[in-house]
């Protein structure tokens, strides 16, 4: 075990796959002789070279285009778009071929790689570097999506996604690539996808999150802790697919469910969760499901930050109000 950050676990979970797999390469903006714009792939092309450690043009609908025929000729490609505000220009790649080759080629052809996209505000970024856009993806048939929060689940789902057989969007919370540290094996391992984890027990609300803003919510839940309100924290990992079973059953149990993400609120990925769980779980809430997200307008730059992101203020104060029944 070496304690690393979110960052030095993809980084060795990217080391692990190009170690295990010769078919496993990494394509992108910088990835090489760089090591990328977060310095994840630092260290890399010295270990595995330039033919497996690539550096692309600024072409990111060309970078996907070109992992896409790579996974269906055989090979185990691992894409990194700099930003989620960057992908874009690759969305038709994404869209329209990548996540549709299964159905596409009636399970003849899959398209095993993984989209490796770094989402989120709060460090003071320009336009286009702070989305959190990943209910567009979540909500496009034949992809999976899945976002870990921590060191250990970064290398874990890491190594799940380049082993499945399907395309899967690997977000990564930029504000947590270095806020956090843990104990995380040098060996290879995975954690499934599809699958939320509780990361804290609680008896009187369900509180909903995933990527970056399980820091806050962590923090929200050792406040009102002190306040005496127990605070049962699911991470959710994965939005697609979405892990209902443990998130309804926490719901049944305590009655209550505040769901938190960076997003704007209007077609977020906290209204699938919010009508999942008032189609299979009305009859146990005792209150109304809450939301605490981003506003609906562009992410702000960065005097605007402190004003859009979900705020421990904002969450306890969430909580508050489904704790009276409001």
């Amino acid at each position: 075990m070496t304690v690393m950050t979110l960052a030095q676990a993809l980084t060795s979970g990217l080391d692990a796959a190009l170690a295990a797999d010769e078919r496993t390469l990494i394509l992108g903006e910088d990835v090489g002789k760089t090591g990328g714009v977060f310095r994840i792939t630092d260290g890399l092309l010295a270990s595995y070279g330039a033919g497996r450690v690539v550096d692309t043009p600024v072409a990111e609908s060309g970078i996907v285009g070109a992992a896409f025929g790579l996974a269906v000729g055989g090979m185990r490609p691992i894409a990194e778009l700099q930003f989620m505000g960057f992908s874009t220009p690759a969305y038709d790649q994404i869209i329209n071929h990548v996540a549709r080759i299964r159905n596409r080629s009636r399970h003849r052809f899959t398209a095993p790689l993984v989209i490796r996209i770094p989402f989120g505000g709060g460090f003071g970024a320009a336009e286009h570097h702070s989305e959190s856009w990943e209910t567009i993806y979540a909500h496009t048939p034949g992809l999976k999506v899945v976002a870990p929060s921590t060191p250990f689940d970064a290398k874990g789902m890491l190594l799940a996604a380049v082993e499945d057989e399907d395309p899967v969007i690997f977000l990564e919370p930029i504000r947590l690539y270095r806020a956090i540290k843990e104990d995380v094996p040098d060996e290879g391992y995975t954690v499934p996808l599809g699958k939320a984890v509780i990361r804290r027990a609680g008896s009187d609300v369900t509180m909903l999150t995933w990527g970056a803003s399980t820091k806050e919510c962590r923090e929200a839940a050792d406040q009102l802790d002190g306040e005496g309100v127990s605070v049962e924290l699911i991470d959710m990992r994965s939005l697609a697919p979405i892990d209902a079973e443990t998130m309804l059953e926490s719901v049944e149990k305590t009655g209550r469910a505040v769901i938190v993400h960076e997003a704007p609120l209007s077609g977020g990925m906290g209204a699938e969760l919010a009508a999942q769980i008032v189609e299979n779980g009305l009859y146990g809430l005792q209150a109304p499901v809450k939301r605490v997200t981003g506003w609906d307008t562009v992410f702000p730059l960065k005097r605007g930050e402190k004003h859009y992101l979900p705020s421990v203020d904002r969450i306890t104060a969430a909580v508050h109000q489904t704790m009276r029944g409001e």
